[in-house]
């Protein structure tokens, strides 16, 4: 279980910051990439308080998660908020358009440096180790979600 699997396969990641009065903010968002393994971008497409947030307190939390696995990453870390000005944002945009193409207006860009990450497990793993696997987590959630796989 790396990190940059986890990234790399999640349809959303959830960006939390804090606000100047200590109120904490959690929003997904769904267009980032890592650059390396230290520093993932995130288009700011429609996150005034997001970028607030990170104006007045750079500490954030990034969580990426295989909902159906029921496991992922978080990553602690400082943010800047990138905007077209500064000296990165021609590479960092194009690395977003990757994903995003000409569809999103990508305001600004949060590049986050990353301090430190850890897994993120469903209790089940730590309760059940003997029985609950990836795969006995995805059968579960396409029966409680009632999802079917692509064929």
């Amino acid at each position: 279980m790396k990190l940059l699997d986890f990234a790399e396969k999640s349809v959303l990641c959830w960006l939390a910051t804090v606000s100047a009065d200590a109120a904490p903010n959690v929003s997904p968002k769904e267009i980032f990439t890592f650059i390396d393994e230290n520093l993932v971008l995130i288009a700011n497409i429609a996150s005034p308080e997001s970028e607030r947030n990170i104006q007045v307190n750079p500490k954030v939390c990034v969580s990426f998660i295989d909902i159906f696995e029921q496991r992922g990453f978080k990553v602690k870390g400082t943010a800047q908020v990138v905007k077209t000005e500064d000296r990165d944002w021609s590479e960092y945009l194009a690395a977003l358009k990757v994903l995003a193409g000409e569809s999103y207006p990508i305001k600004n860009i949060f590049a986050v440096t990353v301090e430190s990450s850890s897994k993120i497990m469903a209790p089940s793993y730590g309760l059940f180790p003997d029985t609950t696997t990836p795969e006995s987590q995805v059968e579960g959630a396409l029966d409680t979600y009632k999802v079917q796989r692509k064929v």
